[in-house]
């Protein structure tokens, strides 16, 4: 695979420090609020990576922090912690917003067939290994004790700016207007790697530790869980391009001096979604969540789509009439792999491994999933029996994580059922669910053998379920309400 990394600037082939083994590590989200989707189109993207690496082969030890403390409102370590604003947001406690958003956001992964990581570590779980960093950090002279925090020496680096291609607007996250300047600051790019009640007196969460009570800076948590769970030799950093600077910019400072070599090989950012009027973020109030997509009438995986169709360096305009569009064409493709018949023929293994090699040889040129999306129609169009062309669909969909074959064989298998039924006399109108439809035709079944006993429980289970029956002179509709 050649992936493009943005401590080089350059695309190159990707190597690890163990061979067939990929440790990799992912920026997990900050649980005070909802995630919108462009927050997940950066998980979208890193799940499609790992899930390449596991296709191609190799062994894979993904990790990814919860943050439910330190990072504050401006990554300039001003402003309230961001876990408290929205504990005061929803009169809660701190854990308590932790946990619901921290559900909330797995949910909807889930929607979006993103694969939850092998190890997913809450930073509040790893205090005692952030104060050890901190200590060592401190007895190299790398960081030092001012007006009660503990604060990293920029100055002490040959080199710290890493990512400077990104774009101006990426590097100047923490520099924002009405950021006051912390004149306990030695240089202006130094940051905080520990938190004392001197900065916050009414912050939730605390801890002591030898340098007062308080708690963990933003950036020293991701340090911390990879060390503990991926070990001194990190692979693959992943993230969003906002997260560049200053928040891997710091990690890569505060690993390579607390380790004394090379910590990460590959750095691996997802750019921005935009909408019309500029980049998506909760601070602009455009905050369109996976649930608001569904109350729209859309399928979650139509988003995924969507994303997959762009390359994760370029910037994705969203739109509603893109979001149709795209939806669109999955339900085409849907329908088209649902005309092919799984008992024409037996799996040809050749021609799949054939398919397979050039999956791998397209996509795997820096995770192009564009033509991960063509070669599903490539497959559509093979000249081969159709038990092979779904093998070949369901080969990539390991990665591409469309649900392919089982909407396909639910489409199929309500097609089917509805044949049936119009050909008995009774047709059955719905939101296509095979499994409704299914039960509708059974509640038609027990009337018509007179077990109006049977056909109230059906219709009192379909109706439990939100479901709404209504009779017609054909057969019988049906709707959710």
């Amino acid at each position: 695979m050649y992936l493009y990394n943005s401590a080089t600037h350059k695309k190159a082939e990707f190597t690890t420090h163990t061979p067939g083994h990929v440790e990799m590590y992912t920026c997990g989200p900050t649980v005070y609020h909802f995630a919108h989707i462009g927050n997940l189109r950066s998980y979208i993207m890193e799940d499609v990576l790992e899930k390449f690496l596991r296709y191609e082969g190799y062994d894979v030890n993904r990790v990814m922090n919860i943050t439910d403390v330190g990072h504050l409102a401006s990554d300039a370590d001003t402003g309230e912690d961001k876990m408290l604003k929205g504990a005061k947001r929803e009169h809660k406690s701190v854990m308590e917003i932790a946990r619901f958003y921290t559900d909330a956001f797995f949910q909807d992964c889930k929607k979006l067939n993103i694969k939850t990581p092998d190890v997913v570590e809450p930073a509040t779980n790893c205090i005692d290994d952030y104060i050890k960093i901190v200590s060592t950090l401190i007895e190299k002279d790398y960081a030092y004790l001012a007006g009660g925090n503990v604060y990293f020496d920029t100055s002490k680096l040959p080199r710290y700016y890493i990512f400077n291609d990104h774009d101006e607007e990426d590097l100047a996250v923490g520099v924002r207007e009405g950021v006051e300047e912390d004149v306990n600051k030695r240089n202006k790019n130094d940051f905080v790697l520990w938190f004392t009640k001197s900065k916050f007196e009414d912050q939730a969460l605390k801890w002591d530790s030898p340098w007062g009570v308080g708690y963990p800076g933003w950036h020293i948590e991701c340090t911390g869980i990879s060390l503990k769970h991926n070990g001194e030799y990190l692979d693959l950093h992943c993230g969003g391009v906002d997260n560049a600077f200053p928040h891997h910019t710091n990690e890569i400072a505060q690993s390579e001096s607390f380790l004394g070599h090379p910590w990460c090989k590959q750095w691996f950012h997802v750019h921005h979604l935009n909408t019309n009027t500029g980049k998506m973020s909760k601070s602009k109030g455009e905050f369109l969540t996976v649930s608001l997509l569904e109350e729209k009438g859309y399928d979650p995986l139509s988003y995924r789509f969507f994303c997959l169709q762009s390359h994760y360096r370029k910037a994705l305009v969203f739109s509603w009439e893109n979001l149709s569009n795209a939806q669109g064409a999955y339900q085409k493709l849907i329908k088209r792999i649902a005309a092919l018949n799984p008992k024409d023929g037996e799996a040809d293994a050749a021609a799949v491994e054939e398919y397979k090699q050039k999956f791998l040889q397209q996509v795997g040129n820096d995770l192009n999933t564009s033509m991960g999306v063509t070669a599903l129609y490539d497959a559509l169009k093979a000249k081969t029996n159709d038990a092979t062309k779904l093998a070949i669909l369901g080969s990539f969909d390991e990665v591409l994580s469309l649900s392919l074959l089982e909407k396909a064989a639910a489409l199929r298998e309500r097609e089917a059922a509805q044949a049936t039924s119009a050909a008995g006399g009774y047709t059955i109108t719905g939101e296509g669910d095979a499994a409704v439809d299914a039960l509708v035709l059974q509640r038609y079944e027990a009337k018509k053998a007179k077990n109006f006993a049977e056909a109230d429980r059906i219709r009192d289970e379909l109706k439990a379920q939100g479901i709404e029956i209504t009779d017609t002179k054909e057969g019988a509709s049906w709707r959710r309400v």
